[in-house]
């Protein structure tokens, strides 16, 4: 499965607000963000609007509004933005296609149990599914060198 690009700038902004908001920069406008990352305001936007719909961010109206985490970063995982982008379908689909072809007249019996390649792919998404909800927004956060959240506060603070 190959996630759309989206995924990796929505868990960037992410962390992002996370960082502002411990330096009480937070909330800040859509337009700001986009720029920070010389991204097309229309297209981060859409992105933040997938986080606002899943519960990961808000949006704050007003002079000094703009975006901010709408629960503590330890309180939102990878596998939340991954969804919140995504969607929640399963990157492997059986489509039973071992019963096609030189199977087409074996009888059903012979299919009664679930295709081991099916079961594996399943096992396998299973893992990396349980794997990004246990990774969360402060993980990453903590993952990252000071330094860069540091330049990320002064960046936003200085405008």
């Amino acid at each position: 499965m190959k996630m759309s690009e989206g995924v990796e700038w929505a868990a960037h902004v992410c962390v992002l607000l996370h960082w502002l908001e411990a330096g009480d920069t937070a909330p800040v406008p859509a337009a700001r963000l986009a720029e920070a990352y010389d991204l097309p305001a229309p297209y981060l936007v859409k992105q933040l609007q997938a986080l606002t719909r899943a519960g990961i961010t808000e949006s704050v109206p007003g002079v000094r509004g703009g975006v901010r985490l709408a629960r503590p970063a330890d309180r939102i995982s990878l596998m939340d933005v991954v969804t919140a982008i995504e969607g929640r379908s399963e990157a492997f689909s059986c489509t039973e296609i071992r019963q096609r072809g030189m199977n087409a007249e074996r009888p059903a019996r012979d299919f009664a149990k679930p295709c081991g390649i099916a079961h594996a792919m399943r096992s396998a998404e299973l893992a990396w599914r349980r794997q990004l909800a246990a990774t969360t927004i402060a993980d990453l956060s903590a993952s990252t060198p000071s330094t860069v959240a540091q330049h990320a506060r002064r960046h936003f603070s200085s405008a």
